[in-house]
């Protein structure tokens, strides 16, 4: 890294520690209890005034630029508060729209929707898993209808797990505009304001985090007509254009439970190295060396498979097989360090008097968030197979 992304994170981690991570250890976590939206707004103008907002975004919009790589250890350090995020506008799934809208928009799209998003304005919500039987781990199942009508479209249908949706100024809804549910292709995407009349909010999905906000929410779609520049990137092309945000937001979802898994960690190994037992501090006992171990081991591993993986998209390559990689190993190993970050610090682990417990809590579902590992590992042994499973 050059010394101005190291520069950069040493202000980010200044920021979060500062403005940030007070908020989040007063309010456990709980971005709703916290302020939900006023508070983002409040952070995200503290941000700006310190020079780390929007490190992802296009220069033209206000941000700063940078590539995967770079963005690594800035994600990173924003990662240690769970509110960190979402004070630098990287947090999901608004960041993940912004690398689609950059890449696949027209330049009215742009402006309408890239620009107010990159500048902390709006917020926005992707809008493509469905309750059962729809689109789920497998997208194909996708039943979602948009039909022409006149010059646009009604898109009709029901969504669910769809986060970021209450308060979202804008949607991009997945929908099918050919072929039958189960089969490959067929979907587009659709630019649509959230006060399209037809678009309903039905609940809040109640899951185990509570940093995300605007929630996992449920919602109905009935006759939401939308116009034929509403459409994002190619019809009939719905499932190829998601490759271009899966990919990139899979990695940087891995670059922000990073930041918070190493928070849990160095928590861990200062309380273990302050708190005695049986004659000796529990940092020198052998079971607790083994984690701290163990948890270093993970952090390491995880930081190199994220870098291979952001080199990757950053040559210009779609990287499915690298970014596979990165997120499942991230996912369980973050996974694993909050675990024994929790075990280590005992009783005080599992309280709110440590941030131990609630990066335990939200880190879980990233082994279920943007594909379930079961499903990245059927993908990566399927791969393995065609690659080494030729003519015996």
């Amino acid at each position: 890294m050059t010394s101005r992304i190291d520069d950069l994170v040493a202000r980010t981690r200044a920021f979060i520690d500062t403005h940030v991570i007070p908020v989040e250890d007063e309010f456990d976590g709980d971005v709703a209890a916290a302020g939900g939206d006023e508070l983002r707004a409040g952070l995200q103008h503290e941000a700006r005034a310190a020079g780390v907002f929007a490190p992802h975004a296009p220069r033209e919009y206000g941000g700063l630029g940078l590539g995967m790589a770079e963005r690594a250890p800035v994600f990173e350090a924003a990662g240690r508060s769970l509110f960190g995020p979402l004070a630098l506008n990287i947090n999901a799934p608004d960041e993940g729209n912004l690398h689609l809208l950059e890449r696949v928009a027209t330049g009215g799209q742009r402006e309408r929707y890239l620009a107010p998003l990159a500048r902390g304005e709006q917020r926005s919500a992707f809008a493509m898993t469905e309750p059962p039987p729809g689109a789920g781990s497998d997208p194909g199942a996708l039943r979602t209808l948009a039909r022409r009508d006149d010059d646009g479209w009604l898109i009709t249908g029901r969504k669910k797990f769809i986060t970021g949706a209450d308060g979202a100024g804008f949607f991009i809804v997945m929908a099918r505009t050919s072929g039958e549910p189960d089969s490959t292709g067929g979907a587009t995407m659709f630019l649509v304001p959230a006060d399209r009349t037809g678009i309903r909010v039905i609940r809040h999905v109640n899951t185990m985090d509570r940093s995300m906000l605007g929630g996992h929410c449920e919602l109905d779609l009935t006759d939401v007509r939308v116009e034929q520049d509403d459409v994002l990137g190619a019809l009939d092309q719905g499932f190829h254009h998601a490759q271009v945000r899966l990919g990139p937001a899979r990695l940087t979802h891995v670059m922000r439970w990073l930041g918070a898994a190493q928070r849990a960690h160095e928590t861990a190994v200062r309380y273990v190295s302050e708190r005695s037992a049986f004659g000796r501090p529990l940092a020198e006992q052998g079971m607790i060396e083994l984690m701290i171990a163990d948890n270093e081991i993970d952090l390491a591993a995880t930081r190199s498979l994220l870098l291979t993986a952001c080199r990757v998209l950053d040559a210009g390559h779609a990287g499915r097989e690298e970014t596979s990689l990165a997120k499942v190993f991230g996912a369980e190993a973050a996974h694993r360090v909050a675990d024994r970050a929790v075990q280590m610090c005992g009783g005080a682990g599992v309280s709110a008097d440590l941030p131990t417990a609630r990066i335990a809590r939200e880190i879980r579902p990233f082994r279920i968030y943007d594909g379930p590992s079961e499903v990245h590992r059927m993908s990566l042994a399927r791969r393995a197979v065609r690659r080494y499973g030729g003519p015996r």
